[in-house]
């Protein structure tokens, strides 16, 4: 998670503990950093004017001062097309048709560069249910999809149907669910061409910071026919 979702996701955090406020401890292993940088992320916004106090000692930690209020709550684009996500993989579940219409709506207030950024990133992911989703790890999972979209190339340890290990560096272009597993379908530059990685196979993923571009859509064929985007109405 870059800096500027987690200081959203902090403040959120904030706002629903209420009164009880949140330690440096558990908001660090919350989202996976130091209590230090939770200090420094709570002093930036602090500094922005959030109402956010700060107790020293046993027992302190951060809150949001009395009735002080934040700005609007606004999901990121990951965040939607997470919830997009969920109601597309369970479509008939209870709800589901009001869960449709609370994402529309959220998708409505949103200014135009937020949901241009909501389609570009939900384009790049689709899923066809069929089995059981064998799961891969979340540290490599989370590492996936930052590469996927802030559009950096991810370093893969990578373990093949026959066992034999390789390390790959591949551009992220696209997540897909299919015979019961999550795909990562990207340019491999060890191959110089596209490959399909299982996402329970990678044993480690690593953010390079090498940033690429997108490559032709065509290049990766097309969804099979029962497969629906992440957007499909």
């Amino acid at each position: 998670m870059d800096r500027p979702a987690r200081l959203h996701a902090l403040t959120e955090e904030l706002r629903r503990a209420g009164d009880r406020g949140r330690t440096a401890e558990q908001l660090a292993a919350q989202f996976e950093v130091t209590a230090r940088t939770i200090k420094r992320d709570v002093a930036v916004l602090q500094s922005s004017g959030a109402p956010i106090w700060a107790s020293a000692g046993p027992g302190g930690g951060y809150g949001i001062i009395g009735n002080g209020t934040l700005p609007p709550v606004n999901f990121t684009p990951a965040q939607a097309v997470s919830v997009a996500l969920a109601l597309t993989a369970f479509r008939d579940a209870p709800f589901a048709t009001d869960g449709r219409a609370a994402l529309a709506k959220l998708l409505d207030v949103m200014d135009s560069e937020s949901r241009e950024r909501v389609e570009r990133l939900g384009a790049k992911v689709w899923i066809r249910r069929d089995a059981d989703t064998a799961s891969a790890e979340p540290r490599v999972r989370r590492v996936v999809e930052d590469g996927l979209q802030r559009e950096l190339m991810v370093s893969l340890r990578y373990v093949d149907r026959d066992g034999e290990r390789t390390e790959r560096v591949v551009e992220p272009h696209l997540l897909a669910h299919t015979r019961g597993s999550w795909f990562l379908i990207a340019w491999c530059l060890s191959r110089a061409g596209v490959r399909w990685f299982r996402l329970d196979r990678v044993s480690d993923a690593t953010l390079t910071g090498r940033s690429f571009v997108p490559r032709d859509p065509s290049l990766f064929g097309e969804p099979p026919a029962d497969a629906r985007s992440v957007f499909e109405r």
